[in-house]
């Protein structure tokens, strides 16, 4: 699906006389994990509601393969198609009364025939791995299950890129792994998957990038390189991801270290090149 290239160019966001985004740059990879990091009232969610057509900006322009998203209905509409975001609270997009009229919700407003929404739902449910909760009422689903639906509503608009705003909040360590689950299930499908989070340790093993949001301005780079970047991190009001302390503190490479067995491998490698040195 992912064959569009998302980007914003100098956004501006002001609520009343408070500015939240100042001049955002931002370009999606294409068919990639982006993490979109930041402190909680950062503008994570301004961003992604920016991207998605939500929300118009003051100034700059969200631009789908170079050319400038319009606010007007046809341009929104064309947009959706692209883009969908997912809320963090999954109550905010639910509200049908079974999971099947849900997820068949936005495929129908497209005025598809009614064996391709079929179609589309099945595949949809098929990719989050709960076809079993078709028939299920909504208001029956645990926080982890509705917030899975509310990804599938979105995913059977068969988007190019998909925003989702704090996917993992709320979900206890099963829900959290049944969410990375759901997440890969949604790369496989060639869509470019992008997440607001301020857990930098979530954001060190997952992503293939990450967008530091600091003043209203995106800092975009590669994970080990912008979360080891001390001043960075502080000045974003995070912290810097544990393993990566540690390399720092044993003077290690930080750009192979993603996790606990990265840093292992880091330490014995340095201690292979102690011993030939001497």
């Amino acid at each position: 699906m992912s064959h569009r290239q998302l980007s914003a160019s100098a956004v501006q966001v002001s609520y009343g006389q408070r500015a939240v985004l100042r001049g955002a740059d931002l370009e999606i990879p294409r068919a990639r994990r982006l993490a979109l990091l930041g402190a909680n009232g950062s503008g994570k969610t301004t961003l992604l509601r920016t991207l998605a057509g939500s929300l118009k900006p003051n100034g700059g322009e969200v631009l789908v393969d170079g050319v400038a998203l319009r606010f007007d209905r046809a341009g929104l509409r064309a947009h959706r198609q692209v883009v969908q975001l997912v809320a963090q609270n999954p109550d905010d997009q639910l509200f049908a009364a079974d999971v099947f009229r849900d997820v068949s919700f936005g495929p129908l407003n497209l005025g598809l025939a009614e064996h391709e929404v079929r179609e589309r739902v099945a595949e949809a449910l098929a990719v989050l791995s709960i076809e079993d909760l078709a028939e299920r009422p909504i208001h029956e689903l645990s926080y982890g299950q509705r917030k899975r639906v509310a990804i599938a509503g979105a995913l059977a608009m068969q988007p190019c890129v998909m925003l989702l705003d704090e996917p993992t909040a709320g979900l206890d360590p099963q829900g959290v792994d049944e969410m990375v689950g759901a997440l890969e299930s949604l790369l496989r499908a060639h869509t470019t998957v992008v997440i607001s989070t301020h857990d930098v340790e979530f954001a060190l093993g997952w992503a293939d990038s990450v967008a530091v949001l600091v003043d209203g301005r995106v800092r975009h780079g590669a994970p080990n390189a912008l979360l080891s970047d001390a001043g960075l991190v502080a000045a974003a009001r995070l912290r810097q991801p544990l393993v990566l302390q540690a390399a720092g503190l044993l003077g290690l490479e930080a750009a192979r270290v993603t996790d606990v067995t990265g840093l292992v491998a880091a330490i014995r490698d340095q201690g292979r090149l102690a011993e030939g040195v001497a």
